[in-house]
């Protein structure tokens, strides 16, 4: 349970953000009706508003299409790069060997690689996931590599000095002291997933949230392109903040376990 001194931290952090936004919202408004700009080159705040009404139902399908794909790719993605981090700590010559080709894969542009997955896929969820697993592959392997290897020398020497076995020390040393690493890698590949997968639906796609954007490009339909992008903006916000609050809980849990015993 949270306290109220972590609520009202919470709270602080929001209310600045929130008034912010809202500031600029009131700037952006009165900038569109004062320099009369059309709606198809940059509707105002009110405009998307209205829009996301209409087309709520529709848009919040597609979202949902949209995050299945992106949440689908960071597990993949984020597993995948966890294990790696934990062979390339423990075996240091399969680090050398895989990760300069780690980093090859990082330098890839995104937007090259979705057009061959889709080929090779064709329009299903597939090159979606590819895509979301690949871009989040690479943060969650730095972060936690670096967080697997932060233990204190001192710390390891005591484990040595017990005779604690590798899996030992992995479980009551590495993987606690990596934890924050660890949840720093997955909230930027959280953000960077929900990128990932509207990429790949800008290549190829019958649904999804970069589906609509790409149509509403065609019909030069700048309302619906804006009420979509501002939902994509949310989910990514929300994914982020998801995946802080398990990071609070989790790094809170042993320590109430601690206090309780």
């Amino acid at each position: 349970m949270l306290s109220r001194e972590g609520s009202a931290s919470s709270w602080r952090g929001v209310v600045p953000a929130a008034i912010l936004a809202l500031l600029a919202l009131v700037v952006w408004q009165i900038v569109v009706i004062a320099a009369g700009v059309p709606a198809y080159i940059v509707p105002s705040p009110t405009e998307i508003g209205r829009e996301l009404i209409a087309k709520g139902p529709s848009l919040v399908a597609d979202l949902g299409w949209t995050m299945l794909e992106a949440v689908t790719g960071f597990l993949i993605g984020g597993g995948v790069a966890f294990v790696t981090a934990v062979v390339f700590v423990h075996v240091r010559i399969v680090e050398r060997a895989a990760f300069p080709w780690a980093i090859v894969l990082q330098t890839i542009p995104i937007v090259a690689i979705a057009p061959l997955l889709t080929i090779w896929f064709g329009y299903t969820l597939i090159p979606k996931v590819a895509i979301a697993a690949i871009i989040c592959f690479f943060p969650v392997l730095v972060n936690t590599t670096r967080g697997l290897r932060s233990v204190s020398s001192q710390a390891m020497e005591l484990m040595r000095v017990l005779s604690a076995r590798k899996a030992s020390i992995f479980w009551r040393l590495r993987l606690p002291s990596s934890l924050p690493y660890v949840f720093a890698g997955l909230r930027v590949a959280a953000t960077l997933s929900v990128i990932g997968a509207i990429v790949a639906e800008f290549t190829g796609a019958d649904r999804g949230i970069g589906f609509v954007i790409v149509q509403a490009s065609y019909r030069i339909d700048t309302r619906l392109m804006f009420a979509a992008i501002t939902l994509s903006s949310l989910a990514g916000i929300v994914f982020f903040h998801l995946i802080g609050w398990i990071e609070r809980a989790t790094l809170r849990w042993p320590e109430a376990r601690q206090h309780d015993s």
